[in-house]
């Protein structure tokens, strides 16, 4: 029985050039002589470093750790010694650095202690751990955590688990060659998944121009006796391979922005990652090398098995970089990344090293002005007005490229692949989207400093009326004191003697301060007389006398200055 399939909006029809890169089978990459593993591969936190240099580690070993739930673990790709945790270049357009663990492979290539699960004992959320632990991410170019997207959402179970095997984009056929020679054990981890989401049913997505891995999968299917599990093949059209767009292919159910695919009970995952699964719960093995395409400007386009932080350019030597090769692109021709130098490392979003030439990728015609011809809209997957965002982000005017839905952009690149003014559409949406998350970063700091500083004056005024309350509580105190003694004291004076007068009590004031210095004072004279001789002591004595009497009865003091020489 056929399944009935829906169609999506837009999308276009690239020369594929993916034959020349399936003629061979996977092969092994040798040993670099060091690996530069960065710490950050995913969406989310960065892990923290778990070894130090000079450290010697073992294959698998898991070098750093999660950093929180949206987070994923790092393991050392072969076993040698840690000769840094540096800032490295990143296989990013940017250039930019992140903390990375070099290791010097020591040839032996010696796994450490490897855990193995079984997933249909183990409880549901331990299995989570487990994935979050052995570094499992999405492979299909997101790197999400796998862990956070195998769960089943509020109904505790979904209706259909889609896996994406279409790999739409141009050169790319790491996915193609997985499901030809792996397909077994990529079946076992999309069984697993199964059990941990609850799904009903499994729908494999491919491409009808990979006959090939059809067969392969159907085949494997149909040797494991599950039920609910189908192979499907789908149109060839760019861009099929999106989650929304794939969704949309086998389910008829359209995804809106802002909501989640488990809503509707449907979850995605790509067929790497499914093997990758496999390999953590069954061989015990955590996530250090992927299979990664290398095509274009080479003699021989193939697809390789690289352990992540392998250089680029190590991978591509084998096959046979041509003359004229001035640049490496990170995925395919349509959505791809310049790579900012040829030794930066393979990490787990790897999927194609795409080398290029003026020859193959020659430089764009110049920027011509937009004839609102319609064309981008037409080829739009997401089914958006291309043209209206691209004449509000040149003007800057973001809040409006908002309200054309400019966050729904998948950037796959089909309104520029159409444009026959030749405009980047794609990189004035990137702008755009840059410049809004930059505006909202600092509006959120902006409004984090605001609120420290109207807490800080809300503390200080708290803190004022707390010390007046206090000060008020102790004068009310005090008058409720100084009241009740004055009211025994006008009791008592019928029978108590006269009160002295007013001078007789402030004289008596100023002679109790005087006595209570003379004490204080008295406390802290020197004591470093003690061991003089007697004589010394008289005199001291005498002056000590001289100055008790100078000071309880002042008129007897000499006179100031020095004594008369005269009669």
């Amino acid at each position: 029985m056929l399944r009935k399939l829906f169609s999506f909006h837009g999308g276009v029809k690239p020369a594929p050039h993916k034959d020349q890169s399936t003629l061979a089978p996977i092969a092994s990459v040798p040993l670099p002589e060091r690996l530069v593993i960065p710490l950050h591969q995913s969406v989310g936190g960065h892990p923290r470093p778990l070894v130090q240099p000079g450290e010697r580690v073992f294959k698998g070993q898991r070098i750093g750790g999660a950093d929180g739930s949206l987070s994923s673990a790092v393991h050392a790709s072969t076993s040698g010694l840690v000769r840094d945790i540096v800032p490295a270049v990143m296989p990013h357009t940017s250039g930019l650095t992140t903390l990375s663990v070099v290791i010097e492979p020591d040839g032996e290539d010696r796994w450490g202690e490897l855990d193995r699960v079984n997933f249909r004992s183990t409880p549901p959320d331990e299995l989570r751990d487990f994935l979050r632990d052995a570094g499992i991410v999405g492979l299909g170019g997101a790197v999400f955590p796998s862990h956070l997207k195998l769960k089943p959402g509020k109904e505790g179970s979904l209706q259909t688990l889609v896996i994406n095997g279409a790999e739409c984009e141009p050169f790319i056929t790491c996915d193609d060659m997985l499901m030809r020679e792996r397909a077994g054990d990529m079946l076992k981890g999309i069984i697993a998944m199964r059990h941990m989401l609850q799904a009903r049913e499994v729908l494999i997505g491919i491409e009808d121009n990979k006959p090939q891995a059809i067969a392969a999968v159907q085949s494997a299917i149909a040797a494991s006796g599950e039920t609910g599990i189908e192979a499907v093949a789908i149109p060839t059209r760019y861009p099929a391979g999106g989650a929304k767009q794939l969704i949309r292919v086998l389910t008829g159910i359209e995804v809106p922005h802002g909501r989640r695919s488990t809503d509707f009970g449907v979850q995605c995952f790509n067929v790497g990652t499914a093997y990758s699964i496999f390999e953590a719960l069954e061989r015990g093995r955590p996530l250090i090398s992927r299979i990664v395409t290398v095509a274009g400007n080479v003699d021989a386009p193939r697809n390789y098995e690289v352990l992540i932080g392998t250089p680029m350019d190590h991978v591509v030597r084998l096959a046979g970089a041509r003359a004229g090769t001035d640049r490496y692109i990170m995925g395919g021709p349509m959505m791809g990344a310049r790579m900012p130098a040829f030794d930066v490392p393979v990490v787990k979003a790897t999927n194609c090293i795409l080398v290029g030439s003026p020859a193959l990728f020659p430089p764009p015609p110049p920027e011509m002005p937009c004839i609102r011809c319609g064309e981008c809209a037409k080829a739009c997957p997401a089914d958006l007005a291309p043209f209206e965002m691209y004449w509000h982000s040149r003007a800057k005017n973001f809040g409006k490229a908002q309200e054309y839905h400019l966050f729904d952009c998948i950037e796959c690149g089909c309104c520029s692949f159409v444009c026959p003014s030749h405009i980047p559409l794609v990189d004035y949406f990137r702008f755009s989207k840059s410049e809004i998350w930059a505006r909202e970063r600092e509006k959120e700091a902006a409004d984090t400093a605001r609120d420290r500083f109207e807490f800080k004056n809300f503390r200080q005024e708290r803190e004022k009326q707390e010390k007046a309350e206090k000060l008020a509580a102790k004068a009310a105190a005090t008058r409720e004191k100084v009241g009740a003694d004055g009211s025994a004291a006008a009791a008592s004076s019928s029978t108590a003697p006269a009160k002295p007068s007013g001078d007789d009590a402030k004289r008596a004031l100023i002679e109790a301060a005087m006595e209570k210095a003379r004490q204080q004072k008295a406390q802290i004279q020197p004591k470093n007389t003690d061991a003089a001789n007697p004589a010394v002591q008289a005199e001291i004595a005498a002056i000590e006398a001289r100055r008790q009497v100078s000071a309880t009865n002042p008129t007897d003091a000499p006179p100031d200055g020095p004594p008369s020489s005269g009669a």
